[in-house]
């Protein structure tokens, strides 16, 4: 893969430069002063301006050329360049990416900042080594290919069928693979058809989850059918483009498909540690409202969410891999990459449960934080009733006896009863300084 050039046109393509970092500079100032103002008007408004910027970036990217978008990209910094990634149209991603160098592009793509639910059937043939990739819109465009690998995404039923009837094979909904019990995930169907139903992570800003995806592989051919599109796909389909000899069958497809979903998943990982470090920085080195408290018991509950389905993925690739071995489906040389990607599964169970040991670490150092405030507040109000108790208890003496009270016949009774109680307010609360009870 090789960076995009164009030598012609470099002042068009600084002028588009320069106003794509405007409008993002204009997005990040915007969205910092919304972060610090209050819910309101002024909110709204700044949301709604934002909106406004992110609408003219998507809309610049629609008009500009490939290659200038490509070089855009290639110029951006990191943090720029996701946003940016995210306004650009889903149907030109991939020739995109073909114009971008490879660390860019697994950064992109392995972010999974762009899905979609839209049907689409698209087919894969080995040429020269390569994969290369034919979107399948109708079923007459299936008989000139001989394809390795065919990934359906959302089909209707229609397209289950007309894609099923051509390879001669039953393609399942993917709507019900979550239904499927665990014991009926990994057979073999009479005619040798062998299908597996694996999860795969999908991590996204605002959430993440497991998307449940079937595998069936006819004829030395592999179906993939999901839901939904995901970064694990998308990057598989890179690097077979890209690289030859990356993949010889539907087989290879499949595994690399697992060790990518490794890859994925450690990468995430790293996430978690990373947010877990500035999470603990904030519990163990300041003072914790409770309301900072709440905020932080938040962000370690989503990253406990985060692993806890990492491990359940890793988990489920592993028994998908554990099938494919004992039903000797497997070439030596695959069965080799298939022992790797168990090897690199192994080290990630033991990165997830350190990561455990440290959540329920912070957890529990946040919890204590709260405590301690509460008991501050505790205390307070016992300070308070333990201050209040011995001038209380003087004035119902005095209010019991009234017939003795000195003050109705004495001319001090009454400032000598307030310097009695104001007495008995000092003594205790000097008693317990000097005690050291109120430091």
């Amino acid at each position: 893969m090789s960076d995009p050039t164009n030598t012609t046109e470099a002042d068009i393509v600084k002028d588009d430069l320069a106003e794509v970092q405007s409008l993002l500079a204009k997005h990040r100032l915007v969205e910092d002063l919304s972060r610090r103002q209050d819910s309101g008007r002024h909110g709204v408004v700044e949301s709604l301006v934002q909106r406004q910027h992110i609408a003219e970036l998507r809309h610049m990217f629609a008009r500009l050329p490939t290659v200038t978008v490509a070089l855009i990209l290639s110029a951006l910094p990191e943090e720029d360049r996701l946003i940016a990634w995210k306004e650009i149209p889903e149907e030109r991603i991939d020739s995109i990416l073909d114009l971008l160098s490879e660390e860019i592009c697994e950064d992109l793509v392995g972010d999974g900042h762009h899905t979609s639910n839209k049907v689409m059937v698209n087919a894969f043939e080995l040429h020269n080594g390569r994969l290369s990739q034919i979107t399948v819109d109708r079923p007459i465009l299936l008989a000139n290919i001989k394809p390795i690998w065919v990934d359906l995404v959302a089909p209707t039923p229609r397209v289950r069928e007309w894609v099923g009837k051509h390879f001669g094979l039953e393609l399942p909904d993917p709507e019900d693979l979550t239904d499927l019990e665990a014991s009926a995930r990994f057979y073999i169907e009479d005619n040798g058809e062998v299908h597996l139903h694996s999860d795969f992570l999908l991590d996204l800003e605002s959430s993440s989850r497991n998307v449940a995806v079937a595998f069936i592989l006819h004829k030395d051919i592999l179906f993939s059918v999901r839901t939904e599109e995901l970064p694990v796909f998308r990057l598989q389909r890179l690097r077979a483009r890209t690289q030859p000899g990356y993949v010889t069958d539907g087989t290879d497809v499949l595994l690399d498909l697992y060790a990518a979903d490794a890859e994925y998943s450690a990468d995430r990982l790293e996430d978690v540690y990373a947010e877990l470090e500035s999470v603990g920085k904030k519990v163990l080195n300041t003072n914790l409202t409770d309301e900072e408290a709440g905020n932080i018991l938040a962000d370690i509950a989503r990253q406990e969410d985060l692993n806890g389905r990492i491990r359940r993925n890793v988990l489920d690739t592993r028994r998908a891999l554990s099938f494919l071995m004992r039903g000797k489906f497997l070439t030596p040389g695959q069965l080799e990459d298939a022992r790797q990607i168990m090897r690199d599964i192994e080290s990630l169970d033991g990165h997830t449960s350190f990561l455990f040991g440290k959540i329920n670490f912070l957890m529990d150092a946040t919890v204590g934080f709260i405590n301690i405030n509460q008991n501050k507040i505790v205390k307070l109000f016992s300070v308070v009733s333990v201050g209040l108790l011995p001038p209380t208890l003087i004035a119902s003496v005095y209010g019991m006896n009234f017939r003795f009270m000195p003050e109705l016949q004495w001319e001090y009774g009454y400032p000598f009863s307030l310097a009695l109680m104001l007495a008995s307010v000092i003594a205790p609360f000097w008693f317990f300084r000097k005690k050291g009870w109120l430091s």
